[in-house]
């Protein structure tokens, strides 16, 4: 979010990454486009990481801020549970990718000196959880447990 407001207002995350931290690109008021990698630190994009299928829709500040704060996932107790989309398509998967995706960076950002350094391996295993209806805690959770 600190990128968005210096840069633009527009996100778009890079889904070939690699881990629970993506890297991401701002859309500039000026119609450019800056690519950070997970550090934060400007990228100079290889290949096809922005591009087609390995990008993600557009998010606006306000839509990322929703996100964060678990607007929109269906949680009514709290906790950060993403709703289960029954129907609609690519469009509506590709949303729930970005939640899942959003909610696993920003827990990971806010515990990263609590969990154990090579959790960001074990990315697609806590998106299947949260996919099977597990909150983005209780997905970590669940990996530490099993694993570390």
């Amino acid at each position: 979010m600190a990128k968005m407001a210096d840069y633009g207002d527009r996100v778009q995350f890079s889904f070939v990454s690699g881990g629970s931290e993506p890297s991401y690109q701002i859309l500039t008021t000026l119609g450019k486009t800056m690519a950070f990698d997970k550090n934060h630190h400007l990228l100079r994009p290889e290949g096809d990481e922005f591009s087609g299928a390995n990008l993600s829709a557009i998010l606006t500040l306000d839509k990322v801020k929703a996100l964060i704060a678990g607007i929109g996932t269906g949680s009514r107790t709290g906790s950060r549970t993403a709703r289960v989309v029954r129907a609609g398509g690519a469009t509506s998967a590709a949303r729930l990718e970005d939640q899942f995706a959003a909610q696993r960076y920003e827990y990971f950002k806010n515990n990263r000196q609590t969990l154990p350094p090579k959790i960001t391996e074990y990315s697609d295993e806590i998106t299947e959880l949260m996919k099977k209806g597990k909150s983005v805690e209780e997905a970590f959770g669940e990996v530490v447990k099993k694993y570390f």
